[in-house]
């Protein structure tokens, strides 16, 4: 392994684990407002080459969506679970976070014998091995391409909100916590889209009472 360059984490080559079929996870949309969280699991080729590989936020959007459709071309198998607004507000962030991952690796069409997961958290329940990376989507590949796929997918969910909830400029800002969001919201109110136990929400539902 060799050293990351970011805050001297090392970088890990997920190859020399010596198993064929390592899956990484990772998940999106944690700090938003508004919107479901998206979780990815990703399995590789060991012949997997591709550059600009990273946490899918350090990406701009049209690299991003290029850098998705090739990994998901390329990859071994790759899918994608949800939590919905729903869920976040009955298991809170971190639960609802672990159960979106949780289903991205249950829905892999071939089942990794190890996942890697980013951050320090283990998935609950989950009847495969697991290995936690804080700054995985910064230092492990297959972490990284779940990034950017779950990271892609959410963003196009958002954009297609925009119909359904006009004036509030979800295709803009992905639900995250923009000044200009809250100004949104506190111009027309929450959405049924919005996290209601969320600062700069729930203080509508607040007054209500």
């Amino acid at each position: 392994m060799k050293k990351g360059k970011r805050e001297g984490f090392e970088s890990v080559d997920w190859k020399t684990f010596g198993l064929p079929f390592v899956a990484g996870v990772d998940e999106v949309g944690r700090g938003c407002l508004a919107g479901p969280v998206y979780a990815s699991a990703v399995i590789l080729p060991p012949d997997f080459e591709l550059t600009s590989i990273t946490d899918s936020k350090l990406i701009k959007p049209e690299v991003r969506t290029k850098l998705a459709i090739r990994i998901r071309e390329n990859a071994v198998a790759w899918a994608i679970g949800i939590s919905t607004v729903e869920e976040i507000e009955i298991y809170n962030i971190s639960g609802a976070s672990l159960l979106a991952m949780k289903r991205a690796v249950e829905s892999l069409k071939q089942q990794p014998q190890l996942v890697l997961v980013d951050g320090n958290q283990k998935i609950p329940r989950l009847l495969i091995s697991q290995e936690t990376l804080i700054k995985g989507d910064l230092r492990c590949a297959p972490i990284s391409c779940a990034s950017i796929i779950a990271k892609v997918a959410r963003d196009e969910f958002m954009e297609s909100q925009e119909s359904q909830f006009p004036g509030y400029e979800f295709g803009v800002h992905k639900g995250y916590g923009t000044p200009k969001h809250k100004e949104l919201i506190r111009k027309h109110g929450p959405t049924a889209l919005h996290r209601k136990s969320f600062g700069g929400v729930r203080e509508f539902f607040q007054m209500e009472k």
